[in-house]
């Protein structure tokens, strides 16, 4: 018997069994009331709901994909105390709103962590760039986290690639890990899907985050992938948020506090429906990571120029959304409501 032949349906159970734990979970919380007792999103000012929900995500992904990943192969005592850690501090952060001089060190402690005692080998002029492209990573994903579905569609798609990818390259305890996280994801997306019934959270946000970032370093010091693979990838997500926070440094603006002015709150607040935009936004995840997993068999000129030609669609993507958003402020003003009447995210 072949390996794939072993290897689909092993990747079938970890998926399927990710994605019942996942659901599970959140379905006690939520028919039990716990939820709300757990952590609650209440609208303000920069929020795109109406209504306050429960931010239980990250309890029913982080929990089952520690445990299946254990069950299946993927033991990792320093990924599990990194992920445990994070999910905590993120959690508290649910409850408590810290302060940015707490959260961000815990990032920087776990990057930092993962590139000297993880399976990573690279010297400290590349060590130091990576671990503070992880702590952006790892926040990134939080950034991201404010509309129905589309943090949970990123997870789906970033892990399930990451996932193929490693189990064809032999890295096994990475294929796991990915796999089980997918699973977890596309079980959340059954009640984060709009209209969303619960949110992510930090302490599901950070935590997805955080694992991007360490199995995309992981993979390419494996050599499962270049450098520019787990950016393709997540494409949308790296596109969307590294453009707005240069856009708030340039102006001056506190680039981390809460705000709407991603480009998916903009299709949003100028129209769009959560569920519209999570499609469309689906759709561009699909072709960017498919776009990364066929790139891999290319020669390293063609890997450039395709790089190039992402670059180029995503700059007219960005430039459309632009000039909507433009044409929006004009005719109705920055403070006008979604149109949708749907539950908005934060």
């Amino acid at each position: 018997m072949r390996v794939d032949e072993v290897a689909a349906p092993l990747a079938a159970a970890i998926f399927g069994l990710s994605f019942l734990a996942c659901a599970a979970i959140i379905s006690i919380l939520l028919k039990k009331d716990l939820a709300w007792r757990v952590a609650t999103d209440v609208p303000n000012e920069r929020s795109l709901h109406s209504a306050p929900i429960p931010r239980i995500g990250g309890w029913g992904i982080v929990p089952p994909v520690v445990a299946i990943s254990w069950l299946f192969g993927g033991e990792y005592a320093l990924l599990t105390v990194l992920v445990g850690m994070l999910f905590a501090v993120s959690y508290a952060d649910d409850r408590l709103d810290m302060p940015i001089f707490i959260r961000f060190p815990a990032h920087a402690a776990a990057a930092a962590a993962w590139l000297a005692y993880g399976p990573v080998e690279l010297p400290l002029a590349i060590a130091v760039p990576a671990g503070i492209c992880m702590v952006w990573i790892t926040n990134l994903f939080n950034f991201m986290d404010g509309a129905d579905g589309l943090a949970g569609g990123m997870a789906l798609f970033a892990f399930g690639v990451y996932a193929f990818v490693a189990a064809q390259s032999g890295l096994v305890p990475l294929a796991v890990w990915s796999t089980a996280i997918a699973g977890a994801a596309a079980g959340f997306l059954f009640f984060n899907f709009s209209p969303a019934r619960v949110f992510l959270g930090d302490a599901g946000s950070i935590t997805l985050g955080f694992t991007a970032g360490a199995f995309g370093v992981w993979g390419w010091s494996a050599s499962a992938w270049p450098l520019w693979f787990p950016f393709l990838v997540s494409g949308p997500f790296f596109v969307d948020a590294t453009v707005t926070i240069v856009r708030r440094i340039l102006a001056r603006e506190r680039f981390w506090r809460a705000h709407r002015d991603h480009y998916y709150q903009r299709l949003i607040r100028s129209g769009w429906s959560h569920r519209r935009t999570a499609c469309y936004e689906y759709a561009l995840m699909a072709a960017s990571a498919a776009l990364a997993v066929m790139m891999l068999g290319w020669t390293e000129p063609a890997q450039y120029g395709g790089l190039a030609a992402s670059m180029v669609g995503y700059a007219g993507i960005a430039r459309a959304v632009d000039r909507r958003w433009a044409m929006f402020v004009v005719t109705a003003g920055v403070a006008a409501k979604p149109a949708s009447s749907e539950p908005h995210r934060s």
